[in-house]
């Protein structure tokens, strides 16, 4: 069964760090794109970050690019979310989610518009 399980989330002030993760289990990552996506309070869900198979480059949202990094490592089956310079605003729920990528998508790096599996959830909270 594919499962996907986010840790990581805390309270952190402002201009602080956190590092979460994204551990998948019943399957390999080495076929997935990876998701990183975050939902606060009252608004939608939005996606910060993206990694294709491939790893051959991500895809960050504007307002977390130079602060969020996404990376991966296949071996361990994981995907990560370096989150440096908290801002109040990026407090909320953060889910990773998976989606398989073949053929020509998988040779050009695409990260796709849906995804198929989803984690928990890990709460992230930035405040004083």
């Amino acid at each position: 069964q594919l499962q996907l399980v986010e840790s990581g989330g805390g309270l952190v002030q402002p201009g602080g760090s956190l590092r979460l993760s994204c551990a998948a289990s019943g399957f390999t990552l080495d076929y997935y794109a990876i998701g990183w996506f975050r939902q606060a309070p009252g608004k939608e869900r939005e996606r910060v970050s993206c990694i294709p198979n491939s790893g051959s480059r991500t895809y960050p949202v504007d307002s977390v690019k130079g602060r969020f990094t996404i990376s991966r490592d296949n071996a361990k089956n994981t995907v990560y979310l370096q989150m440096n310079s908290l801002k109040p605003e990026d407090t909320g729920i953060y889910y990773c989610a998976a989606a398989r990528i073949e053929g020509l998508d998988a040779v050009m790096g695409v990260c796709p518009t849906t995804f198929d599996s989803w984690g928990q959830g890990t709460q992230v909270t930035v405040s004083s």
